[in-house]
Parts: structure tokens; C-alpha cells; sequence
């Protein structure tokens, strides 16, 4: 059982050894390499590279997606340079291929889509992300430039979210009808801060709150692990007054992964007893807290019993009424979908749609991708998100074993008075971040489509590309160790 998983999750296929005897790899790879080491401005590829992805992250949430798109494109300019002329190997991880086959099948949705010029405009843009993807990876392999890009992150998500509540406290009015008109919620002030869009906002913050928990844990001195709270208290409070329901369940999801990595990674310390018990507890101490909030807090109890009245509410009315229409567009194309992009959705569901029921997307990811690329595709991005998940999951184990030495601890934890000298740095917290949110942003993209705003699709492919760049290091690590024993 354990061999069909391996195999499944790619875990011990041997890309290096196709990397080294393909052909065409090796003939895209490097074929710049002298123009390169006589060019004096490609010396600073790397940090040439963090600069593009920092200015992008930076401005995202306060520039109009036009100039987004510039950025990005520059970035995925910059990684066909850099990559045509690199001079060494480029990892290429399970993360890679899978991402790569995605990509091929939303190709030919593309080709057999029945509004192809429309498909194409979403290519172009799925195209996009994905080589700024690859161009992250390939950058976060540093573990000064990863730290540095999500601290830039973090700290730009607190100007939004400081500006998030700001709002709250000036109660500003709407900029469109967010709440059901005939609910007692109907006036409440949900806060949008730089990006419009409370929705979007709340999936925006989800990556913000898990990696500032992690940096608690990352980042070394009093006075950076002071900023990091402030951070995932101000990005916390700013959720809270979005009043986003998506956001608020992708919230649940990422705190009950992000408490149960880091039960898993801290477990080798704990005695036995809290081995054991310290997850039950904390799960159910979670559990009555959110549930003691609910129960406490009336505008809090409001708005989460709207999502159990069904059509009773404008907003789930609104939802279940294009889920329906999507799944008779799912069924008539159900192979390859209409091909990629909301142009082509916008181009074909009003075939579908129920009268004043207009939509711009399916409000959920998992249908959305199903109708733009069928099953096929859809199949491919579970495959490609149990990869990714399954490779942090191992880098993880990888890292907390190197650090705490389990072998070794197993029996020194039954000492109180032992002493655990950590061996590595805390850079698998930044992992522990990105699988929450993975997390996170799926559970509110179960009933939302925000995920395929730039604002936070990039937040997306960040993740996946935090999670990446572990893939080699790990594997020096293990080459680094057993020369170590060796000796």
C-alpha cells in the first residue's frame, strides 16, 4: 500500500537521472550559458529576480491588475532569460511536472473549445501565473530570498489589513449590496480596505494570518517576533470585520492544520503523555472556543446560521442557482470543459443560465475547473494538489527529524531536564504556513471563485512554490548528512 502511494505521489521518481539524459531538456536548459557568464547585469540574476517577484507582491493589492499583469510578465521574461541560461541544474520536482501537465491538457481544452479565441485569453493568462510559479521556485531555493519575499508580504498585508480596520471603525458604507437586504445583518460594515471586495479581502488575509503564525516561530529577537503577532492579530481582527463566510471556513481549515503540523512537529519534545494527548486537546479547545464565539457574539451567530438556511438567503440563493447551471455546462462538455479563463465562461453560461442569475464564474474552484478543463483537468489539479501537499509533508518530516534528531529524543523527552539543541533552522515552519493555507484558500474556494483574482491566485502559486523550493535543498540535505557520516 505504502509503494502505490509512493507511486501515486511521485514520491521516488527519478527526475534527475530524465533531467540529465533528456535531450530536450538539455537542449532548452543552458543554451545561454557562455552570453551569460560574460554578462555583468545576469551576475545578479537572483537578486534581479527577487526584486520583480517583491514588486509584484508589493503593489498587487493597490494598482489596478493591469499593471499586475505587466509585472508578471516581466517576471516570467525574467525566467525563460534565467532559465536558457543557467549554468547549472534546474531542479525540476514532481511539482514541476504535474504543473506542466495541467498546463498541456489546459492547452488542448483550449484547442477544442467551442469560443477558442476566448479560451485563449485565459490560456494566456493561466500561462502567465504558471511562469511566475516556476520563476518562485526557482528563487525561494534561497532561504535568504524566501524569508525576505514573504516578509515583504506580510508586511505589505498589514498596511491592508491596518486599512481594513480603519474601515470598521469609520463604518463605511458599501460599494455594493454584500449582504441579503431582508436579513438582520443587512447594515452591518464589512470592510474591503485596498481590494474592493470583502470576499476577496478575507481569501487575500488567509495566507497573511498563516504565515505570520509561522514567522512567531521563524523569525529570531523580541522585536520582529512582537511584529509578527502584530501582524497575525491586526490580519486576524481585519477577517473578523470582512464578514466573509468563505474566508471565515477557510479560516477554521487552515488553524486546525496549522495546530496539527505543528503538534506533529514539536511531538518529538513532548512526554508521552502530551504526545498523546496534546492534539485532542487543542482540537477540542478550538472547537468550544469557536463555538463559544458563536454562541456568545449575536452578529457573529447571525452570520454563520445564514449558511445553514439554505435558499433563505439571498447570497446562498444566488450560489445554488449558478452551481446548477454550471453542472448543466459541466455535463454537455464534461471531457475537456470550454477551455480556460472567465472570458470563455462569460461566453457560454448565459446559454445556461437562469433569468437574473447573471455570474461572472461558477463561485466555486472545483466546478470552475471542471467547466474550463472537464475532468481531465480537474483530475490533474487534485493529482498536482496531492503532490504538493504530499512533498511538503516530507520536507517537514525531513527538516523536524534533522533538527530535533528523533531517534535520539525518543528517549531524552522522558527527561524534563534534558536540553534539546536545535541543529537546523526553523525554515519548515514557512512549510507548515503554506500547507495551512493551501488549506484555507481551498475551503473558501469550495463556495467562492476569488481564488482567480491576481491579488490572490498569486497568494496560490506562492505557496505551492514556498513548498517547491524545499524539494532540492532537502535532497542536499541528505547528500550533506551522509558525507557527514561518512567522514
Amino acid at each position: 500500500m505504502n509503494s502505490v502511494w509512493q507511486q501515486l505521489t511521485l514520491a521516488n521518481l527519478p527526475l534527475s537521472q530524465w533531467q540529465s539524459r533528456s535531450y530536450l531538456f538539455n537542449l532548452a536548459i543552458g543554451s545561454l550559458r557562455s552570453w551569460r557568464q560574460s554578462s555583468w547585469l545576469m551576475q545578479w540574476a537572483e537578486p534581479l529576480g527577487f526584486v520583480l517577484l517583491a514588486l509584484t507582491f508589493g503593489f498587487a493589492p493597490f494598482v489596478n491588475n493591469a499593471l499586475v499583469g505587466v509585472l508578471m510578465a516581466a517576471s516570467a521574461a525574467f525566467w525563460v532569460l534565467l532559465t536558457v541560461s543557467d549554468d547549472r541544474d534546474i531542479p525540476f520536482t514532481p511539482i514541476h511536472l504535474l504543473v506542466l501537465l495541467y498546463w498541456g491538457i489546459a492547452t488542448v481544452a483550449t484547442a477544442m473549445s467551442p469560443v477558442k479565441v476566448a479560451a485563449a485569453t485565459g490560456w494566456s493568462k493561466l500561462t502567465l501565473y504558471l511562469l511566475f510559479f516556476a520563476l518562485m521556485a526557482r528563487i525561494l531555493r534561497s532561504p535568504r530570498w524566501r524569508s525576505w519575499l514573504i516578509a515583504v508580504f506580510l508586511n505589505v498585508s498589514l498596511i491592508v489589513s491596518f486599512y481594513g480596520v480603519r474601515q470598521w471603525i469609520d463604518k463605511v458604507p458599501p460599494l455594493a449590496t454584500w449582504n441579503d437586504p431582508t436579513s438582520t445583518q443587512a447594515n452591518v460594515t464589512r470592510v474591503y480596505s485596498f481590494l474592493g471586495n470583502p470576499n476577496l479581502l478575507g481569501s487575500y488575509l488567509l495566507p497573511a494570518i498563516a504565515l505570520s503564525a509561522a514567522a512567531l516561530f521563524v523569525w529570531k529577537g523580541w522585536g520582529t517576533r512582537i511584529l509578527a503577532l502584530t501582524m497575525l492579530v491586526v490580519n486576524c481582527a481585519c477577517l473578523r470585520y470582512t464578514d466573509s463566510r468563505g474566508a471565515w471556513i477557510g479560516f477554521v481549515a487552515l488553524l486546525v492544520v496549522f495546530l496539527v503540523l505543528l503538534w506533529y512537529w514539536y511531538s518529538p519534545l513532548m512526554p508521552r503523555f502530551w504526545r498523546t494527548w496534546a492534539l485532542p486537546l487543542g482540537l477540542g479547545g478550538l472547537a468550544g472556543a469557536l463555538i463559544l464565539g458563536v454562541a456568545l457574539v449575536d452578529p457573529l451567530r447571525d452570520r454563520v446560521s445564514s449558511m445553514f438556511i439554505g435558499r433563505g438567503d439571498s447570497s446562498n440563493n444566488f450560489r445554488i442557482n449558478v452551481w446548477t447551471a454550471v453542472v448543466d455546462m459541466i455535463r454537455d462538455r464534461p471531457i475537456l470543459g470550454i477551455g480556460p479563463g472567465n472570458t470563455a465562461f462569460n461566453k457560454v453560461y448565459p446559454l445556461y443560465m437562469k433569468p437574473k442569475f447573471t455570474a461572472l464564474s461558477a463561485y466555486s474552484v472545483l466546478l470552475e475547473i471542471a467547466v474550463e478543463t472537464g475532468f481531465i483537468g480537474l483530475m490533474c489539479f487534485l493529482w498536482l494538489m496531492t503532490v504538493t501537499v504530499n512533498q511538503g509533508l516530507l520536507q517537514i518530516k525531513h527538516l523536524r527529524d534533522s533538527q530535533f534528531k528523533v531517534s535520539s529524543l525518543e528517549e531524552e523527552s522522558q527527561n524534563p531536564q534534558s536540553q534539546i539543541q536545535n541543529l537546523k533552522s526553523n525554515q519548515g515552519f514557512w512549510l507548515i504556513g503554506a500547507i495551512a493555507t493551501l488549506a484555507g484558500m481551498m475551503a473558501h474556494g469550495f463556495v467562492d471563485t476569488v481564488w482567480y483574482r491576481p491579488e490572490v491566485n498569486m497568494l496560490w502559486w506562492l505557496m505551492v512554490a514556498i513548498i517547491a523550493s524545499f524539494y532540492s535543498n532537502s535532497h542536499q540535505q541528505q547528500q550533506d548528512s551522509a558525507l557527514t557520516e561518512g567522514e
